[in-house]
């Protein structure tokens, strides 16, 4: 548990420190209507290096849809618990924080909807959007991880255990690969959403282990 506490904790210094860097640190006005960003010397190199590639785009968008569809079906296994358990509090432990963690992690999408820190280096639709951190990249990193780990908890087959880490782990890679060089976000907008992603998942799995750890006692 403390590990993961310390990890948790940790990775959010991190992303808050990274966050006032990318307000602070070589500010130039590079981006489209001049929008300015930090980093600007590294990021526009990068962004020349990758180019844009509207597909990989079109296509990492698409497939955010399979996250939400991972939220959806524990939303499912949360409710037929409660309709069949009749109390919200025999609903178990774990799902509950899952669903506190899924609201938190729309909530920091919501914040730096409404408070941008930068902007996309190209505009979509015509119009300028907030680019940091990536959501598509938050959503993916801080949801897919709670696939495998739950898996590993309520499965009893290793094998299909080891499918969906796999499974996971090649999904997270090109989500996060694929929004890094189709150059719709800014190197720092995939690091931003990298850095806060593992902290909020940290904690949501310190929080699991506490929990089991009250409950273990409590049986004793």
């Amino acid at each position: 548990m403390k590990r993961n506490l310390t990890w948790g904790i940790g990775s959010l210094i991190s992303f808050a420190l990274w966050t006032v860097l990318i307000l602070l640190v070589d500010v130039q006005a590079v981006g489209p209507n001049d929008s300015k960003v930090g980093f600007a010397t590294f990021i526009t190199w990068f962004h020349r290096l990758t180019g844009v590639h509207m597909t990989l785009y079109t296509v990492t968008d698409w497939l955010g849809l399979v996250p939400i569809a991972v939220c959806m079906g524990f939303g499912c296994l949360g409710l037929c618990q409660l309709i069949k358990r009749k109390s919200l509090f025999k609903v178990d432990a774990d799902i509950l924080l899952l669903g506190g963690y899924y609201m938190l992690v729309i909530f920091g999408y919501l914040f730096f909807e409404m408070v941008p820190i930068n902007y996309r280096p190209i505009l979509i639709g015509g119009f300028l959007e907030a680019s940091y951190p990536s959501s598509t990249t938050l959503l993916v990193l801080s949801v897919m991880p709670t696939l495998a780990f739950q898996v590993n908890r309520r499965c009893d087959n290793r094998k299909m255990k080891q499918i969906t880490m796999i499974t996971v782990v090649l999904f997270s890679a090109f989500m996060v690969i694929g929004r890094l060089i189709s150059g719709v976000h800014w190197a720092t907008d995939i690091i931003g959403s990298i850095l806060l992603s593992f902290g909020l998942f940290k904690l949501y799995q310190s929080a699991v282990t506490a929990s089991d750890k009250r409950k273990k006692n409590g049986v004793q």
